[in-house]
């Protein structure tokens, strides 16, 4: 979601049509709004999170433009992350990346079971709706009785690749013991299925000595459940686990990897694999929500929740060049379609719609 509000936000600053202002959702992060705020962007205030939308799921109390610091002149109000602010004037447009909370409540926190709710709200008192992807846009037109007219589903875009494959396999080689290796990304959390991965690596690295598994990202919640399966991993000794990382190191890491793995429950657009796809990595995924949509033929995908599966499609990427390389031809033509400028020209088509409207 950083990704998505960060790579938009930077390409609609780089617009002559557009002023852009920047706010937070966040008491803890006050502090941080000025400093990640892409140059070109004004910011507002950074409010507390969770008292407000305690209140902005009944009442329109506290709106954008006083957030901003903006009596007037604010044309729409963009809640980038499921939740939009109340608006005295101004059209607003709320990004829902996906219904997990609706679809699987039980791999939720509370906060995010909040959600529906307040996107409920949002729609009944006039806001349009911004998703990732055609798959998530169906889901709200049906859960939430939405006119389709009014939500509408813009691609996020990818930066171009980065890393050195060599810094991506020394940083392996420290955690796992190998430079040949697979890699995952993104925050432990039950939607990721991580277990999964784990078991589906330990039957091909059964035959493959050289090979290792780096999984890189923060624990989110439910972290425990890969603790165990790394634990009874026959190889757990080349699991390697890195926790955040970004920037340099995470590029390298993605840049060296021999295949990058994603085997998501469910998923609203599926950014990582399309990561993967720019810096030349074949890429393993499930079938989950828009994965297919956003990877179309440029990956190979495999039923939700199918170890065997996996493990027989990361095997086949490992150990057939052919099919690799026309992976990474594939995955280099799909990355490519995909832009922030693009992103950022259909945002702007919505919210003169929702202007219009």
């Amino acid at each position: 979601m950083a990704t998505f509000t960060l790579g938009a936000l930077s390409a609609l600053a780089r617009r002559p049509d557009v002023e852009a202002f920047g706010y937070g959702l966040s008491w803890r992060g006050r502090s941080l709004l000025r400093e990640v705020l892409p140059p070109g962007v004004t910011s507002g205030w950074s409010v507390p999170a969770a008292p407000l939308m305690r209140l902005w799921a009944r009442s329109d109390l506290v709106p954008a433009e006083w957030i901003m610091d903006l009596d007037d002149g604010v044309d729409v109000v963009h809640g980038t992350n499921f939740v939009v602010p109340p608006a005295r004037r101004a059209a607003r447009v709320v990004t829902v990346h996906d219904l997990t909370p609706l679809r699987y409540p039980e791999l939720c926190t509370r906060t995010s079971r909040r959600y529906p709710g307040l996107i409920r709200r949002a729609i009944q008192t006039g806001a349009w709706v911004h998703t990732p992807s055609a798959y998530v846009a169906a889901e709200v037109c049906e859960a939430f009785a939405v006119e389709p007219a009014r939500v509408r589903a813009v691609h996020h875009g990818v930066d171009a690749p980065g890393g050195e494959p060599a810094m991506g396999r020394a940083l392996a080689s420290s955690l796992t013991g190998c430079e040949r290796y697979v890699v995952a990304l993104g925050t432990v959390e039950p939607r990721k299925d991580l277990p999964l991965l784990v078991r589906a690596f330990d039957s091909v690295a059964a035959h493959r000595p050289c090979l290792g598994l780096v999984i890189a990202g923060p624990d989110g919640w439910g972290a425990e459940a890969l603790d165990d399966a790394v634990s009874g991993a026959v190889h757990r000794y080349r699991i390697g686990r890195t926790g955040y990382v970004e920037g340099e190191a995470r590029a390298a890491l993605v840049a060296g990897a021999a295949a990058f793995a994603f085997p998501s429950i469910y998923e609203g657009f599926g950014l990582p694999p399309l990561e993967a796809m720019a810096a030349g990595v074949p890429v393993v995924a499930t079938a989950a929500g828009a994965v297919p949509e956003v990877c179309g033929d440029a990956a190979a995908i495999v039923p939700v929740g199918d170890t065997e599966a996996f493990a027989d499609a990361l095997a086949s990427v490992l150990d057939d060049p052919g099919r690799t390389g026309a992976l990474v031809a594939a995955g280099r033509r799909r990355a490519a379609t995909f832009s922030w400028d693009a992103c950022a020209g259909g945002l702007l088509d919505l919210y003169e719609d929702a202007v219009d409207g």
